[in-house]
């Protein structure tokens, strides 16, 4: 069937990288995130007839009828329904009135059939409650976006997550966060350069934090003082930014860290490949970590600009950790509500405008 619409809204938002304070920002330790130039671009048209209709091309779903209030209908089978998870989530929470014709398209965040580990479902959430917002009327904040998405991402993903990543991409850039508050804007410093570098085929965000979580269960007293150890380094990354060596120490004993709560834990967050790299970077005068949840995701190489850049990369691309082009520090959350003749600049609650 082919669905005649009139478009009314599109919305994109980042994709984002922790840099710093993995796991310490589920128990309130502050966390370093960028933003980066990957981006989820949600359109929403008005539908013809009485359904909502769902097109998802990062993930393979064209043309899905929903009911009439756009929920999943009983239906469709139990993958799709986990993959739809979010966009559910964000359904319930935003209650937009009306059927509509909705394209989520995610696919910027893949390589070679696997996701890269840049937050997509985040973006996906993020972008989607701001342009369901519009489409109902409203003219939410970036704060508001943010809070929105947060609760809709943390029931899709069961409770789970610091929403670090929700508000990198709501406020896009350099921030800091601490959970559940507005995040801090941040500058990165001119003389440090980040590379993101392939280190596996994906993992499950869930499921490593989740291990993590069994951990703390099973020996409480053990977790509490590694999460102290990360807490205390997460403490000092703003002021880190002030200096290069200071942040490339940084780095290098947050990891270490890391790799202590992995050994803890065999949640999986640290692999003898991660091990491999971070050796390789200290040799050239650089500092490999894992980011976010770790596992077979991206991994961040932060080193001097200059020759030492490019040193690493043709030594990271040697050891089979292919750099991926990335621009990091990028917009946030950005909204087009548009008629058939003309497109207007939305301006938001705080001042800024997409």
């Amino acid at each position: 069937m082919t669905i005649a619409a009139v478009a009314i809204v599109e919305a994109s938002a980042p994709g984002k990288l922790f840099l710093l304070g993995e796991y310490a920002v589920l128990d309130g330790a502050p966390a370093l995130l960028a933003a980066v130039d990957r981006r989820v671009t949600v359109t929403i048209a008005a539908s013809d007839d009485d359904r909502w209709h769902l097109s998802t091309p990062g993930l393979d779903l064209d043309a899905l009828t929903l009911e009439t209030d756009g929920s999943i209908p009983a239906g469709v089978d139990e993958r799709t329904r986990t993959r739809l998870r979010v966009f559910d989530a964000v359904r319930r929470v935003v209650r937009c009135t009306g059927t509509l014709v909705i394209t989520i398209d995610s696919t910027a965040f893949f390589a070679a059939g696997h996701k890269l580990g840049l937050g997509s479902s985040a973006a996906v959430a993020t972008a989607l409650t701001a342009a369901l917002s519009t489409a109902a009327g409203r003219a939410p904040s970036r704060e508001e976006i943010r809070i929105l998405a947060t609760d809709a991402h943390r029931s899709a993903q069961r409770g789970a997550g610091s929403g670090g990543d929700v508000a990198s991409s709501s406020y896009g850039g350099l921030i800091g966060y601490v959970r559940d508050t507005a995040p801090t804007l941040l500058v990165w410093p001119q003389e440090l350069e980040i590379m993101a570098v392939v280190t596996g085929t994906g993992s499950s965000t869930t499921n490593l934090v989740g291990k993590v979580a069994d951990y703390a269960a099973r020996d409480t007293a053990r977790y509490r003082a590694d999460i102290a150890r990360l807490a205390a380094l997460a403490h000092q990354a703003q002021d880190a930014l002030r200096s290069a060596d200071d942040f490339l120490r940084l780095a290098s004993e947050y990891f270490e860290q890391l790799v202590e709560l992995d050994a803890h834990a065999g949640a999986g967050i640290v692999s003898e490949h991660h091990l491999r790299l971070h050796s390789l970077a200290a040799d050239l005068d650089g500092v490999f970590k894992t980011s976010g949840a770790g596992g077979g995701d991206v991994g961040l190489v932060f080193c001097r600009r200059g020759e030492s850049a490019a040193r690493l990369a043709a030594a990271f691309a040697e050891a089979g950790a292919e750099a991926v082009p990335l621009g990091f520090g990028a917009n946030g959350v950005t909204i087009t509500p548009s008629t058939a003749t003309a497109t207007i600049t939305h301006r938001m609650r705080d001042g800024s405008t997409s």
